[in-house]
């Protein structure tokens, strides 16, 4: 068997523990990135659906900024969004390269993606039943609660998936500039080296992972439709 990886995979053969090392470094970005990414998507999706023109907290002057803001951020192409951030990430990490050095960009650069993501799923929700636990006198933390997050779990299950499939997709880019994982590794070698078999390989695993997201998705998506 050996002798047959070592033939069929020449080059990633004798790079196996640096090959492992990306697979980790790519689940540790989007693992710290999507847990960040998940919770400030979430909040701002909910602010922008309740302070929206006809939501229950309608308030223009708060919506304006934020949807501008979250406008801008997503129209950014990512790479450049990491040079811009280069300063920031610096301050807040102490590094630029690497694992650490690629969350906050991932972050920044998914959370506006995401609340978008959040605030269409949560306009899904029947209108009807916002009115009615209005007027069975709940208040506006029991209607995000019991109505908008519980109510939208399987469009936010569907929001949840294409975000972390994108977000895995940037943290392959994101090794275009040192921050480690399947990227870095399959640029370093497959792409400057000419090591076919490792670009590959590369690129079956990270399909491997987006089957995976999809299919964890779609499982939460159709146990919480009812």
């Amino acid at each position: 068997m050996q002798e047959f990886l070592t033939k069929v995979l020449p080059n990633l053969s004798v790079r196996v523990p640096e090959f492992q090392k990306s697979i980790v470094d790519t689940l540790k970005m989007l693992g710290l990135s999507g847990s960040f990414v998940f919770l400030f998507g979430i909040l701002l999706g909910v602010v922008l659906i309740l302070t929206k023109k006809g939501g229950i907290l309608e308030n223009d002057i708060l919506f304006q900024p934020i949807d501008k803001v979250i406008n801008v951020f997503r129209s950014i192409p990512f790479v450049i969004l990491i040079s811009l951030l280069l300063p920031l990430t610096r301050v807040l990490v102490h590094t630029s390269i690497g694992v650490k050095g690629a969350i906050v960009p991932l972050v920044i650069g998914t959370v506006p993606f995401f609340a978008r993501q959040v605030e269409a799923a949560l306009s899904e929700i029947d209108q009807g039943m916002i009115e009615a636990a209005k007027a069975m006198g709940m208040g506006t933390a029991a209607i995000i609660f019991k109505i908008y997050l519980r109510e939208g779990v399987p469009a936010l299950a569907r929001a949840t998936t294409i975000t972390a499939i994108n977000l895995l997709g940037l943290t392959a880019m994101a090794g275009a500039v040192g921050a480690g994982g399947l990227g870095d590794f399959a640029i370093r070698y497959g792409h400057n080296r000419y090591m076919t078999d490792i670009t590959w390989v590369t690129t079956i695993v990270l399909i491997l992972f987006v089957c995976l997201i999809q299919l964890v998705g779609s499982f939460v998506e159709k146990r919480s439709t009812h």
